[in-house]
C-alpha cells in the first residue's frame, strides 16, 4: 500500500483466528479485519497491520523548548515541533482531545521525513524536531525513520509521551532521542484504569529504561483534584522518581477541565505543597500553568541562588557553565550550557 498515511507498521504478528497481535504498546491489541486498535490509527487490512497516520501531520510549530517541557536540555532554545493524530491512552482529562482522541486524518496535511528534517534545517535558531502534542510512540514509523535523518543532519530529536511502549519498540529508538519528557500521571492503578483506560506502570518503567541511555529525561504529572493531589500522591511519586535518580527534574502542572473531567481547576496551594513535598528528595522541581508564573526557575542544589531563571517560556537569565553552578562552582546536570 503506498496510499498517503497508509504504510505497513512495525511491531505485530499474525493470530490463527486471523486476527493481528499489535506489540506496539502494553495493550497488546488483538485487531480483526477491518479494525483499528485503541489507538485508532494501526489497522487490521487483509492480515496485515497497517498505520494509518504515516506521513500526515496535524500541527507544526516552531515552539520554545521550555514548552515541552524541558527545563535541562538546551535552555531558550526553539526546536520544530510536530503532531499527528490518536493516542493510546483515553484520558478523560487530555487537553489535545480535538487531535489524540480521534484517529480521523482528513483534517491533516501530508509531511514526508525528508520535508521534515529540511524544514527544521530551514528554521533560524532551531535544534531540532520534536514528536508532541499527540502520542508520538503510536505514529512509531514516522517518528523513527524522520529521527533517523535528523540525527545524520546533527538536529536533536525530543519526545514528549505518555510512555506507553514496550520495551523493544523503545530500546530500538532510545539511540535516536536526545530528550524525553514522559508523561507519569499517577502511581494509582485506578487513575490509570478509570480516567486513561491504561495501567500505570508502563510509563514508569519507560522512565527507568530511558536513563539507561544518553538522554535527558523529565517527568510531568498533572495535579488532578480528588484524583492525585494528596500528599500520600505525592510522596509515592516522589519516592519513585528519587529511586530513579534524584536529579530527575519533576514538573507539577496545574489541571483544568478539559474534554470530559470536570473537575475545579488545581488550587495553587496544592502544588506549592507538591513541590515542598517533592524538594526533600528532588533536587529539581518545578510548576506548570501557575499564573503569575511561579516556580519556573532552576535553582543551585549546593548554594541556593537561581542559575536559569524564567518568565513564562522565556529564559531570562543562565549562570551555568559547563553543567556547573557559576556561583558556587556545584554541578548542575543540564545539557547545552
Amino acid at each position: 500500500m503506498n496510499d498517503v498515511g497508509l504504510k505497513e507498521a512495525l511491531y505485530w504478528e499474525k493470530t490463527e483466528t486471523g486476527r493481528v497481535l499489535c506489540q506496539l504498546c502494553p495493550h497488546g491489541c488483538r485487531i480483526a479485519e477491518g479494525q483499528v486498535g485503541l489507538c485508532q490509527v494501526r489497522k487490521n487490512v487483509g492480515g496485515t497491520l497497517f498505520t494509518l497516520n504515516y506521513g500526515r501531520i496535524s500541527a507544526a510549530n516552531l515552539d520554545p523548548i521550555e514548552k515541552k517541557p524541558l527545563f535541562h536540555f538546551h535552555p531558550g532554545a526553539l526546536i520544530l515541533s510536530l503532531g499527528t493524530v490518536g493516542c493510546n491512552l483515553a484520558c478523560s482529562f487530555c487537553q489535545n482531545w480535538s487531535i489524540a482522541q480521534t484517529g480521523d486524518t482528513t483534517g491533516t496535511r501530508p509531511l514526508t521525513p525528508e520535508h521534515a528534517v529540511k524544514m527544521a534545517r530551514s528554521e533560524p535558531g532551531n535544534i531540532g524536531l520534536a514528536y508532541t502534542y499527540n502520542e508520538p510512540f503510536i505514529w512509531y514509523e514516522y517518528v523513527l525513520e524522520t529521527a533517523e535523518l535528523a540525527q545524520a543532519e546533527g538536529l536533536k530529536n525530543v519526545l514528549v509521551t505518555n510512555g506507553y511502549v514496550q520495551e523493544a519498540p523503545l530500546r530500538r529508538i532510545m539511540p535516536l532521542i536526545d530528550a524525553m519528557n514522559v508523561d507519569v500521571k499517577s502511581m494509582s492503578e485506578r487513575f490509570y484504569r478509570e480516567l486513561c483506560r491504561g495501567r500505570p506502570e508502563p510509563p514508569r518503567r519507560t522512565v527507568e529504561l530511558a536513563k539507561e541511555y544518553d538522554c535527558e529525561v523529565e517527568i510531568t504529572s498533572l495535579v488532578i483534584p480528588n484524583w492525585n493531589d494528596t500528599e500520600k500522591d505525592f510522596q509515592a511519586l516522589v519516592e519513585w522518581a528519587a529511586s530513579v535518580d534524584p536529579n530527575l527534574p519533576l514538573h507539577f502542572s496545574r489541571y483544568h477541565p478539559d474534554y470530559r473531567l470536570a473537575e475545579p481547576p488545581t488550587p495553587a496551594q496544592t502544588l506549592f505543597r507538591a513541590r515542598e513535598i517533592a524538594r526533600e528528595k528532588l533536587n529539581y522541581v518545578y510548576l506548570g500553568n501557575l499564573y503569575p508564573t511561579e516556580g519556573e526557575n532552576t535553582d543551585c542544589p549546593g548554594c541556593g541562588r537561581t542559575v536559569i531563571a524564567r518568565q513564562g517560556f522565556a529564559v531570562t537569565a543562565v549562570s551555568v557553565v559547563d553543567q556547573k553552578c557559576d556561583f558556587c562552582g556545584f554541578g548542575i546536570p543540564i545539557v547545552g550550557t
